[in-house]
Formats: C-alpha cells, structure tokens, sequence
C-alpha cells in the first residue's frame, strides 16, 4: 500500500523545549485543498485530534490543550503540513500522527475525531522528560 503521508521530526527534549514535526504528503491531490489534521496517542488512550488545518486557505483549529505552544503550518511548494512544537510539556509525550481524508475537503467540526480521516501517516515518536 502505497503510503501517501510520511511524517518526520519526532525526538527525545527536556521539558520547555522545542520540536518540529513534518508531515509529507506524497500525493499533491490528498494535499490540495484539504483539510489535514494533527493527532497524537498515548498507550491505552484514543487517538487526540489537537490541530488541524485546510490547506486551500490556511485557517487553523487548535485544541485548548496545545494552543499558543504549537503552531499548525504549510508550505504548498513541498505539500508538507509542519507542527511548531513550543513549550514542550510531559504531558505532550505521544506518538504523533497526521491524518487526511479523499476526497479533499474543508475542515468541519468533525476535525479533532479520528473518524473523519482514511489516510495516516506511520507515526512519530515524541518524548518530554522533566
């Protein structure tokens, strides 16, 4: 199966440090004009939706939970997502996932449930030690 989002970035950081996590999207149709979301789990946990954002105008969705520490952004020319990862926290400790859907679409109220995306990429671990 041909993997169509590729994610990169993750990594080992103390407590109020930084990461940036890349989401690569292989195929320019699952890229334009969507609706591409950030997740992250924990053992035993489901999946949280925390950012999204729609890749045909750039408006952006934050949980409360990461808002004003991570920053959801594009680059068109690379179709790549990118998570700015602030003020890293314990707590942030997951593995991370971006997710997307076909056909392409607008970010909807659905964005932070799992249920609304097909495609995901393999994961990234991040690690917060305090």
């Amino acid at each position: 199966q041909v993997q169509l989002l590729v994610e990169s970035g993750g990594g080992s950081v103390q407590a109020g440090g930084s990461l940036r996590l890349s989401c690569a999207a292989t195929n320019a149709h699952i890229y334009s004009n969507n609706c591409m979301a950030w997740f992250r789990q924990t053992p035993g946990k489901e999946l949280e939706g925390f950012a999204a954002l729609y890749t045909g105008g750039g408006s952006t969705y934050y949980d409360d939970s990461v808002k004003g520490r991570f920053t959801i952004a594009q680059d068109n020319a690379k179709n790549t997502l990118y998570l700015q990862m602030d003020s890293l926290k314990p707590d942030d400790t997951a593995m991370y996932y971006c997710a997307a859907d076909l056909p392409p679409r607008q970010c909807h109220e659905t964005w932070r449930s799992h249920r609304t995306y097909n495609y995901w990429g393999q994961g990234t671990q991040v690690t917060v030690s305090s």
